[in-house]
């Protein structure tokens, strides 16, 4: 089974994706993780490399082959990044969006780098506003466009257990046989 785990920063989709993966015995593969390295790569913040993918369409694309090319090759993984829903494409068995109010989100990312929860703040607005810019251009994927998700859940009210939880409980109520039939989700395929 593909399980495909997105959010904004700070909605808890990396410790969530993580402890669902462990708890069911899958592999985690974070497009997180993949994006922060390639900044540190280039020695470069967060927000800078963000920037540096606004004019250099490459990162997101090649960052976004790597999401579609494990969603189509690898099974028993829960695959997470903002995209993950939608590179994962037709491969996902289930898609869920988490997500929690900015200052909840904001606050949570200060606590994580250690910085005031403003900055955290600040920051996070920017990088939204500039990767959801870039989605659109590159995809034309509206980022707050929530219809192809099984599960939205508001994670602000619930600790990391309690989010695993409920993730646990919706992927083990999950019935393939109810898709037969049914019209599949529509799905656009990206160029890269």
């Amino acid at each position: 089974m593909l399980i495909t785990v997105s959010g904004p920063a700070g909605s808890g989709k990396s410790t969530a994706a993580a402890a669902l993966a462990e708890t069911l015995g899958y592999d985690h593969v974070s497009g997180g993780d993949i994006f922060r390295s390639l900044a540190d790569e280039r020695g470069v913040s967060l927000v800078e490399f963000n920037q540096l993918a606004e004019d250099d369409d490459q990162i997101d694309r090649d960052l976004d082959r790597r999401l579609r090319d494990i969603a189509r090759d690898r099974d028993d993984v829960v695959l997470e990044s903002r995209l993950a829903g939608w590179m994962a494409g037709e491969y996902a068995d289930v898609r869920i969006w988490l997500d929690a109010p900015l200052d909840v989100r904001a606050a949570r990312i200060a606590d994580r780098e250690e910085k005031p929860a403003e900055a955290a703040r600040e920051e996070t607005e920017a990088r939204a506003t500039s990767e959801a810019g870039r989605y659109h251009e590159y995809y034309n994927i509206d980022i707050d466009d929530r219809t192809i998700y099984d599960l939205a859940l508001n994670t602000a009210r619930l600790g990391p257990e309690g989010v695993v939880e409920t993730l646990l409980a919706f992927v083990e109520a999950y019935d393939p046989a109810l898709d037969e039939g049914k019209a599949p989700v529509e799905h656009v395929r990206y160029e890269f």
